[in-house]
């Protein structure tokens, strides 16, 4: 009797707490649902351009699924290569075409080389007789031999600062309100957004040193390829922990327990997570591509990538940087409205 008196009392607990429910039973279906919408995605179709006397390949790489981008030179070409627009550029070199690979994505560098040796294979020039081509193959950013971590790199150092800085700020937030301190404090002649920003600034000083440390070990310890500036990654990795920082403590304030707050986890950071850049978006539904952009993540893995791989500086990173800082004031300001609960009037 007593141990079914503790199995009646465990079931009413979960019965009553509605979220916690919802996490059981809800959460997986709709994490499982944006797994199967991710890796069951449309096969990457490479963007190529073609210029001079290459253009002729172009029904050929058509055929190959690939979208190809006729050019009248091969300095415009390059030109939207470097600015990311193309996964690779073909030209004519003598009788052989020469490849110049974006390289920064590897899942884009194997779509580009399987669709230009089919190309070849399938395509018979004028004067046939001279024997398959060879194409001749160059990287604009990246190398052949870049390893893994140098390719999600950059996008793993934002997921987990994110990560980290999200849930230590919001179960710390919602300490201070378990424990009275807030409550105290909104008693005071202290605005709220003076609140606010206090614990901002407090919290922020600690994402500081944490983007410091991971940037740091990452790049130097690690290894990971740097090819841009690493006071660019230092200001990237705070802009992403401050936005962490106040989206933390602005749902923190809609949980009553260190377990709700972590419920949070599979519903905000996991699907931030498989939107981030990890997966190419191109492949995804449309309406998924603009969830996508609406994440703080997705701004600061691409910052992160342009700088660490591409080797890029403000101009490739400027809007990223003013998404980061809307994230973070549009949060801040979420966070003022949310203390007008706690006041006790």
């Amino acid at each position: 009797m007593r141990v079914r008196a503790i199995t009646l009392r465990i079931l009413q607990q979960f019965i009553h707490d509605k979220r916690t429910m919802a996490l059981m039973f809800i959460a997986p279906l709709l994490v499982l649902s944006l797994m199967s919408l991710v890796f069951n995605g449309n096969a990457y179709e490479p963007k190529i351009g073609v210029s001079g006397g290459a253009i002729p390949f172009t029904s050929a790489l058509e055929a190959q699924n690939a979208k190809v981008v006729p050019y009248k030179s091969a300095d415009l070409g390059k030109a939207d290569l470097q600015e990311s627009e193309l996964d690779a550029l073909v030209t004519l070199n003598g009788t052989s075409p020469e490849v110049i690979l974006e390289g920064s994505n590897p899942t884009a560098n194997r779509a580009v080389m399987m669709a230009v040796s089919a190309a070849i294979q399938n395509f018979h020039p004028a004067n046939a007789g001279q024997g398959q081509m060879k194409p001749q193959i160059s990287y604009l950013y990246g190398a052949e031999d870049m390893k893994t971590i140098d390719r999600f790199g950059p996008i793993m150092i934002g997921v987990f600062i994110f990560f980290f800085v999200f849930l230590i700020a919001g179960v710390s937030f919602l300490r201070e309100r378990t424990t009275g301190t807030l409550e105290r404090l909104l008693s005071t002649p202290l605005k709220r957004w003076e609140i606010v920003l206090g614990y901002v600034c407090g919290f922020g000083i600690f994402t500081v040193f944490q983007a410091l440390l991971i940037s740091w070990f990452s790049i130097q310890v690690l290894g990971i390829m740097m090819a841009g500036s690493f006071g660019y990654v230092l200001l990237l990795t705070l802009l992403l922990s401050m936005s962490a920082l106040t989206l933390g403590t602005l749902l923190s304030a809609y949980a009553a327990n260190e377990l709700q707050m972590i419920q949070f986890i599979p519903l905000i950071i996991v699907p931030q997570i498989f939107l981030s850049g990890l997966f190419p978006l191109d492949t995804l539904p449309l309406w998924l591509q603009r969830v996508g952009l609406a994440t703080p993540i997705y701004y600061g893995s691409e910052a992160l990538t342009n700088i660490m791989i591409r080797g890029k500086g403000w101009n490739a990173i400027d809007l990223d940087v003013y998404a980061l800082i809307g994230f973070s004031l549009l949060f801040m300001l979420l966070n003022v409205l949310a203390l007008r609960k706690h006041r006790k009037m």
